[in-house]
């Protein structure tokens, strides 16, 4: 038998679809607005992997704090020059 625990939640297509827009809006962070993006990356992410997209759910909300803090950096860098 496969070992899937009882309380874990087959993948959907939401939770794949909440996943790569979060994937998405941490590459928008980096250039646009990081303090939207980042935050509506860091959401849709963390839905994703609840929703049973668990690896890369986790990995999209990471990336999108990531993309964030980086347009932060980039942004300061460029007023500030």
């Amino acid at each position: 038998m496969a070992d899937v625990h009882a309380t874990a939640r087959p993948r959907s297509s939401a939770a794949r679809i909440c996943t790569i827009i979060a994937f998405v809006f941490a590459a928008l962070a980096l250039f646009l607005s990081p303090l939207i993006f980042g935050v509506l990356g860091v959401i849709l992410g963390i839905v994703g992997a609840v929703l049973g997209d668990k690896p890369l759910g986790w990995y999209a909300a990471a990336a999108s704090v990531a993309g964030a803090v980086l347009g932060f950096i980039i942004a300061a860098a460029l007023l500030n020059a």
